[in-house]
This record gives C-alpha cells, structure tokens and sequence, in this order.
C-alpha cells in the first residue's frame, strides 16, 4: 500500500535536492514520476523546482485551485505514474493534501511532500498543519543554525539584514530573505528587532 510522505526543515535544508534526488531514482528505473511546484513560486522559473546546489527539473504547475487527485488520476490513465512529488508543499491547501492521501489510498501512487512546516513566526502553514496530520510517515531533513546546531527555524530579514516580526504569511525568497537558525538565537534576533 502507498503512503503519503511529509519531508519538512527549516529553509535550506535541501528539500528540492531529496526531491529531485527522488524522482531521478525512480526515473532511472524507467519509471514515471510526477513533479509539482507551486505557481506561487517563481524563483525557478514556472513550472520548474530547482535547487540552492544548481539541480532543476521541469515541474506541473498546481495552483490552489487545482485538484490534486483529478490531475494525477488523469495522467495515470495516460501512462503509469510510479511517483507524485510535491515541492514547497506548505502551499497545498488542506483540501490537496486530503486530494494527496487519496492518490496513495484509492491509486496505489505513494506521494511525497516536501516543505517548511512553519513560517518566519513559527505559525504552521496551512498545508503543512494538514500533513502533519495526515502523513503517514513525517521525515525531519536537517540542516544547521550559525551557531552549528539544528536550525528549527525560519527567520525572515529585510534588506539590511534586519530580523523582521510582522508581514503577509507568505512571502517568496531564499536566502537574500531568510536564515535557518536554532530556536535560541532566532529568539534573540526578534528581541533585537
């Protein structure tokens, strides 16, 4: 039985690095998989995921309208899909990962997520709130803080570098916006804010 993954970390822990590492393996073994990007996230271009190290592949676009379950099922019946990939899946709505759970329960597709889990006020998004309660299996990717230990989260800076503690939830950036940092010296960087 397929299950439904959920690979979360701070930012720049390389979740489009595993993500694409994952979908070459099955690709490999000729077999087919399906890779999403958000359209939200242009950084990549659209329709791409690309990683800080410099790989990329081509991506669906899946917008928040878009039906999760219809668009794999579709493309099932066109040509067997061994895999369903999902970058930046904290922008899923809570109704694409319930869609996400029925692409592993009724087609027998595992899928697997890839995202933050919180955002730059340690809020769960959306998405991953519903991951985290659906998952089957919840991997931590880790990657580290200045000070050398496990970066938990995600502060967002402005143009100087400033700690910032208000804004939309959603904002897209990479590293000229955010810093992965330990919950201790994020905690500092907002008390100087």
């Amino acid at each position: 039985m397929a299950k439904l993954y959920f690979y979360y970390a701070a930012m720049n822990a390389g979740k489009s690095t595993v993500l694409l590492q994952s979908s070459y393996n099955y690709q490999e073994r000729g077999m087919r998989t399906l890779v999403f990007a958000p359209a939200i996230d242009t950084r990549a271009g659209l329709g791409r995921v690309r990683s800080r190290i410099g790989l990329e592949a081509p991506a669906e676009i899946l917008t928040d309208t878009d039906n999760l379950f219809r668009r794999v099922e579709r493309e099932h019946g066109i040509s067997p899909v061994a895999c369903v990939l999902v970058d930046e899946a904290q922008f899923l709505t809570p109704a694409q990962v319930d869609q996400a759970t029925d692409i592993a329960d009724q087609l027998d597709i595992p899928v697997l997520c890839y995202g933050l889990r919180t955002d730059f006020q340690s809020n769960l998004f959306p998405g991953s709130a519903r991951l985290l309660a659906l998952a089957d299996d919840l991997i931590e990717l880790k990657t580290i803080c200045h000070c050398g230990r496990k970066a938990t989260m995600n502060l967002r800076t402005d143009n100087h570098g400033r700690a910032l503690r208000e804004g939309a939830q959603v904002e897209i950036g990479g590293n000229e916006r955010y810093v992965p940092m330990c919950r201790r010296h994020y905690k500092e960087a907002l008390a100087k804010a």
